[in-house]
């Protein structure tokens, strides 16, 4: 109940968030508390499939315990074990109820079983109820009920209301079903799959008036409920009609069966019907198969409308398209050959028969009455049926062969594990899918029912990937279940008979390329891969070693269900499927980690372009190489664009074995093609729901053996959610590593949903926490500066007013002078309104104005902008207005060639006359945070970025170089790196705050080693910076040997060689 004192709390929460059992606030339920549980007794929310205990906020089953709760039900064991499950040494009740915790509160939100799931939305009877009573003013409360239909094998939506015979009278049923099923439709982009209208009174409910929702669906199947109409009507044609001719309506009955849609409009989009990758291929099979022609993918996705390709497919017909070549049947007498994907794992098994690299387990954990002789029964008809699986293999004179077996009795393997510890039981399941397989004796599928209790049970499957893919589990998956289903009724399940067999597949795929196929295909991709064959660097967290174990890891990710539906709506939009999607993301991310432009990945390919190959077990899959070309300032939707053409492009040319292409590019042998994978798979485990008596569940499995550094698998399941697994080379990279990415992937695919033109480099990556770790990275492990830098500068002054400060040909000027002109125009500055973090920005060539200029501005408590007037004038005036300068110091000549912003007064500096300004420093409070300067990137691989520095950080890093370095007043610097680099900074400063003596190149000077060389021997400078390729040339230049007053040389922006290093030295032993 609710506390003393308390009323009853109520929540308003968001539908969409709700269908994804999550409540948030927002328009929609409104939910009454059920209060909080009693002392002694707890209620636990679980999610129900895995009994996961959930948290705050999070939707699932209510679960209780306490003294008040039964122990079970009288006198059945059977409902007890269901219902009373023990847990952490715990009696709980499941309740079937659905909810919700916040804060200790209970709240319900409806039913387990009434709860529906269709495509991936989990849909709560009750808020389409209130829905449609609430928008069709026809409907009386109280008389709607929403229930679970089958809708072609999946779950779909069933209405039911009570109609009056007023509106009976008065409103046409046909409309009135119209009405129905677009609320529906608009609520939940669902459109119910069955409506009845019903006569009043009719619908069911028990004693007390509570509506009986399961009842609809029995009453509504046994023809007791009383209907007066119905959709779809019980004359109505199962298939599709159309407007349009014999071809347009014959492509609409295949979209109509593949995407399990009613009807089919002529204007209708293969995408927003639902289309994707492998229902497109699917369709792009069947329709060559019946029409005796060669289509392939590009077709559909480039004419996605029924329209559109029907017209496209008629054009193909029109032109003579070439004709499907028949597979013929061979004897199965004989040994047969290998196809080239068998022959590729062949030679791979006889390198290391031991390894079970290419073992392919699966599971399900079964919970229920198993009938262990119809599961039986079930695996014998299935090797029976798919001659793959009584394949072996062998070599003979020379020949790489198969030979199909006869069928023998199936012997299924039992293990009894009662009583073991479920990391016991995984650990044996993982013990099993490791076991090799011997080619040459087979079989070469594995079953194993592990008995965990009478009700509970664990079915290990394992196949050698030599004789399937994951096409194939699919196939197997929907076959066991109508065969196990079928065997437990007494029936004999009705299988769709296969008139060839994969070796008939093979021998035709071998022959077909031969006849020219094969180089076709290779010119193709040895001018799209070129001649050069990058290596990804992914900067991995270890050193690679040629000896270290290839041990791999996963990490799995749940993608939230309203990204998904995001990323499906932008493969929409983009006309794209949601793999298309995905691998752009991934290559884009691939970018930004290596900053890389030419980014490979490896692709498995179903490779199934035939008909006769949909319903096949084999080794089918091919992998192709996908590259993208990609810079930073590359809308992400261009990029899409992109990977759009190169599938399908790749699509046309599927059929090249990867072993082929590696033959003809040698040099990839040793480095591969690629060094990162990307596989999405769509499964259908609906099959699962279809065994009677039975709750499945699929045992999560990854490979132990890492092939590649790193391979990004996605999964869309049959109710369309959405996850990804990332496996990893564990001796490379570290776990929090691979979950950065992860995070960073998840990131870009949000920001690229919302705004599809937003450039890679654009996509921000970090979230807020990783901005705070960055910055707590960033934590300087030098002591905090007691003074800042404006500080320090005026105190040199102060001590040291006649020395040099800085010296330039033709002139010099000591530490009072500067300071005395640096103030001045500060006090000015500060009139025009600089101020703390104020940016000011400075075009002034390499000089004392600049020195000046730059000191002013900090004085006056503004941030120092330099521009390089080398720059375009577009560039600058992005960075102009990207920093939000209030003034632009610069020269009168200069000044006519920078652009002219909005907002920005630009000041002439040789137009000034400050001499009645005072000349002392302006009174100042800055604090550490305030800005020092704002430095731009150059802005060549995107827009420029201001990297900002605060005053703190600044007084640190000059403070630690002192610490280091340690000038001391007779030492000389020499200023020569542009104004726009980060070395400038303490060229500029470190000396001033020490008391030595600055010297300026001029403008220009600072690429002339020979210039460089003079200044050094002129003036005695002792402390230099280098970037190394300078530094290459000023050590070959003759007057460097004459340096001998050099005693600090810093070099940076890149790698330093120890070659170059050691010249150095030995050009400058001093």
């Amino acid at each position: 109940g609710s506390r003393r004192g308390q009323g009853i709390a109520a929540l308003e929460l968001d539908a969409q968030a709700l269908a994804a059992n999550h409540a948030q606030a927002g328009q929609g339920s409104v939910l009454m508390s059920c209060g909080y549980p009693q002392p002694g007794h707890a209620v636990r929310i679980v999610e129900p499939q895995h009994q996961q205990w959930l948290g705050d906020d999070q939707v699932g089953e209510v679960w209780a315990a306490g003294p008040s709760i039964a122990l079970g039900y009288w006198r059945n064991p059977e409902a007890s074990a269901r219902t009373f499950v023990e847990m952490d040494g715990q009696t709980w009740l499941r309740t079937g109820d659905l909810g919700f915790m916040r804060e200790g509160e209970v709240f319900v939100t409806g039913r387990l079983k009434d709860m529906l799931i269709v495509r991936g939305q989990n849909l709560y009877p009750q808020d389409l109820e209130k829905t449609l009573e609430r928008e069709v003013e026809q409907l009386r409360k109280g008389r709607v009920a929403v229930f679970a239909v089958d809708d072609q094998g999946e779950e779909g939506i069933g209405v039911a209301v009570e109609i009056s015979r007023n509106v009976q009278k008065a409103m046409q049923p046909e409309a009135l079903i119209k009405t129905l099923r677009q609320v529906i439709a608009d609520a939940c982009r669902q459109a119910p799959a069955v409506v009845l209208l019903l006569n009043p009174g009719a619908l069911p409910k028990t004693s007390s008036g509570k509506l009986q929702r399961s009842a609809c669906r029995l009453r509504m199947d046994d023809g007791s409920l009383d209907i007066y109409a119905r959709f779809p009507a019980a004359t109505e044609s199962t298939e599709a009609t159309v407007a349009g001719d014999g071809l347009q309506a014959r492509i609409a009955g295949i979209w109509c069966e593949l995407l399990k849609v009613e009807s089919v409009a002529a204007d209708d989009h293969f995408l927003l019907l639902g289309g994707n990758s492998i229902a497109a291929t699917q369709v792009t099979a069947r329709l060559a198969d019946e029409l005796g022609i060669q289509l392939n993918l590009r077709t559909l996705f480039e004419a996605p409308t029924l329209a559109e390709y029907s017209a496209a497919v008629a054009a193909i017909i029109n032109e003579g398209g070439g004709v499907n070549a028949a597979i013929a049947s061979l004897n199965r007498g004989l040994a047969l050959p290998q196809s080239l994907a068998q022959n590729r794992l062949w030679l791979l098994w006889q390198l290391e028969p031991q390894s079970a690299a290419y073992n392919i387990p699966a599971g399900l954990h079964l919970r229920g009455e198993l009938d262990e002789a119809a599961l039986e029964t079930a695996f014998q008809a299935l090797v029976a049926r798919h001659e793959a699986l009584r394949t072996v293999f062998c070599e003979a004179d020379g020949q790489a062969l198969q030979r199909i077996l006869p069928e023998q009795p199936f012997k299924l393997r039992r293990l009894d594990l009662q009583g073991l510890e479920a990391a016991a039981v995984t650990e044996r399941r993982e013990a099993e899918a490791q076991q090799p397989f011997d080619l040459g004796q087979g079989p070469l599928l594995r079953v194993t029912l592990a008995r965990l209790d009478d009700e509970d049970h664990q079915l290990w499957v394992t196949l050698h990937h030599i004789v399937a893919d994951g096409w194939s589990l699919n196939i197997l998956l929907d076959e066991f279940a109508k065969l196990y289903a079928a065997r437990c009724q007494g029936l004999e399940a009705s299988l769709a008979p296969l008139s060839l067999g994969y070796a008939d597949y093979g021998n035709w795929q071998r022959q077909w390329l031969a006849e020219g196929e094969s180089a076709r295909q290779l010119e193709y991709w040895k001018a799209r891969l070129g001649d050069a064959l990058p290596v990804l660097d992914l900067y991995p967290d270890q050193p690679r070693s040629s000896q270290q174990a290839n041990h791999a890891a996963r990490l799995n990710l749940k993608v939230p269900a309203k990204l998904t539906e995001a990323l499906k709506g932008l493969a929409r939009e983009q006309q794209a499927s949601l793999f298309m999607v995905l691998l752009a993301a991934w290559q884009g991310l691939l970018h930004r980690y290596t900053g890389q432009a030419d980014i490979r990945v490896g692709v498995p390919n179903a490779n199934r372009p035939r008909q006769e190959t949909q319903g096949m077990v084999g080794f089918f899959i091919n992998t192709q190489v996908l590259r993208a070309q990609l810079d930073s300032r590359q809308p992400f939707a261009q990029l899409l664009a992109q990977v759009r053409q190169t599938t399908l492009d790749a699509q046309a040319h599927q059929d090249l074995p990867f072993e082929q292409l590696l033959e003809a590019l040698p040099e990839a042998r040793e480095q591969g093609l690629f060094q990162v994978m990307f596989n999405h798979q769509q499964r259908d485990l609906s099959a699962l729901r279809r065994l009677p008596g039975l709750l499945a569940e699929e045992l999560p499995w990854h490979s132990r053996e890492a092939k590649f550094d790193l391979q990004l698998h996605s999964e869309e399941d049959h109710q369309g959610r959405l996850s990804l697994a990332f496996d990893y080379a564990a001796k490379l990279f570290e776990h929090s590593t691979v979950e950065r990415l992860a995070q960073h992937l998840l990131a870009l695919l949000a920001q690229v949903c919302a705004q599809p033109q937003l450039a890679l480099g654009d996509v921000d990556l970090l979230d807020e926490p990783g901005r705070q770790q960055l910055l707590a990275w960033g934590q300087a492990p030098a002591p905090t500066p007691q003074c800042l830098v404006v500080e320090q500068l005026n105190e040199q002054a102060r001590q040291t007013p006649q020395r040099t400060a800085l010296a330039w040909e033709g002139g010099s000027l000591d530490y009072a002078e500067l300071h005395q002109q640096a103030n001045r125009l500060a006090h000015y500055l500060r009139d025009k309104g600089v101020g703390p973090d104020t940016c000011v920005a400075i075009a002034v060539e390499r000089s004392p104005q600049l020195l000046v200029g730059l000191l002013a501005i900090l004085k006056a408590g503004g941030a120092y902008v330099p521009l390089d007037v080398d720059y375009p004038a577009e560039r600058l005036a992005y960075m102009l207005r990207d920093c939000k300068a209030s003034l632009l110091l610069s020269y009168s000549a200069m000044l006519a060639t920078l652009p002219q912003v909005d907002g920005v007064s630009a000041i002439a500096l040789d137009q000034l006359h400050l001499d009645s300004w005072p000349s002392q420093a302006p009174g100042l409070h800055l604090h550490g945070d305030n800005l020092a300067y704002v430095i731009y990137t150059s802005g060549s691989t995107g827009q420029p970025k201001g990297v900002g520095n605060t005053h703190a950080a600044l007084a640190e890093r000059l403070q630690w170089m002192q610490a280091t370095y340690a000038l001391e007043d007779s030492d000389v610097l020499m200023q020569k790196a542009p104004i726009s680099f980060d070395v400038s900074v303490w060229e500029c400063f470190w000396p001033l705050i020490t008391g030595c003596k600055l010297v300026l190149a001029g403008p220009g000077e600072h690429r002339d080693p020979q210039r460089i060389a003079a200044l050094v021997q002129q003036h005695g400078v002792t402390t230099l910076h280098f970037v190394p390729p300078l530094l290459q040339v000023f050590v070959q230049e003759p007057l460097a040997a004459g340096c001998t007053s050099l005693r600090r040389l810093f070099s940076g922006g890149e790698a330093l060689s120890a070659s170059l290093r050691d010249r150095v030295l030995q050009r400058l032993p001093q």
